[in-house]
């Protein structure tokens, strides 16, 4: 198993960081030191502390910076990371970006969103979650309030996730994906396919439509609810003020 990290994103409401910096490499703590981290740093020390050796960085937005810190990120955690070039990354949403990570998916992959600041805790209950021939397993926040904004997932206990979308009434939803999923490998093939008939649809769409269109086509995505955890998905300034409370908590 290896690790599978979506920062190709420019993240346009966390300027002015991300006039020079990809969304995934914006500081959450010790911003100007030398033990300042990113979201990124953060997503690779996690996957370290669980025995993964290997990291798939799916790269795009301000990609050279990742490419000039690979070196030192690899040195610091242990890891070996492969970066993955997404070349439309600033036209396209990340249905299309989890799409060029497919042939690194066939290792069987714990993917992390590049804008998600959580605890290992997470990474530990979706290995804890596997077996019973699951082969994609969704991290749901089921503990937490819902909005609009939150990706809302519907899940039956018996034949799984029903429904993933921003798009619903929060009362309707079991929980809320935080953006993390365990993919085995014998799942690559399908979910690339459904990642592709997904971005062909509309190059806008979301990897988590690709995850629909699976269910639609009867396949079963399972989820394992993470519990009382804190972390935050972060998409604008109040956002990131928030993980900076967390992110030193871990």
């Amino acid at each position: 198993m290896i690790g599978l990290v979506l920062a190709a994103g420019a993240g346009s409401r966390l300027r002015p960081y991300t006039e020079t910096l990809p969304k995934a490499l914006v500081p959450v703590a010790g911003e100007g030191t030398e033990n300042e981290l990113s979201v990124l740093d953060i997503t690779l020390k996690n996957f370290a502390e669980i025995g993964l050796e290997e990291v798939g960085i799916i790269v795009g937005y301000r990609k050279e910076v990742v490419y000039e810190r690979k070196a030192a990120l690899e040195a610091k955690y242990g890891l070996k990371l492969t970066l993955i070039e997404n070349d439309v990354a600033e036209k396209w949403n990340n249905a299309y970006s989890l799409w060029c990570g497919r042939d690194a998916i066939k290792h069987s992959v714990i993917l992390a969103n590049g804008d998600t600041v959580h605890p290992v805790s997470v990474e530990k209950t979706l290995l804890a979650a596997r077996g019973d021939g699951k082969k994609i397993i969704l991290a749901l926040d089921t503990v937490k309030d819902l909005g609009e904004e939150e990706m809302k997932v519907v899940v039956d206990p018996e034949t799984g996730v029903r429904k993933i979308t921003k798009l619903m009434d929060p009362a309707e939803a079991t929980g809320e994906y935080i953006g993390l999923t365990l993919i085995e490998g014998e799942a690559a093939d399908e979910l690339a396919d459904a990642l592709k008939a997904t971005y062909e649809r509309d190059p806008q769409l979301y990897y988590e439509d690709g995850y629909q269109e699976l269910v639609n086509r009867g396949f079963k995505v399972d989820v394992a609810p993470i519990g009382d955890v804190k972390w935050v998905e972060i998409d604008n300034h109040d956002d990131l003020a928030k993980a900076r409370e967390i992110a030193c908590q871990y």
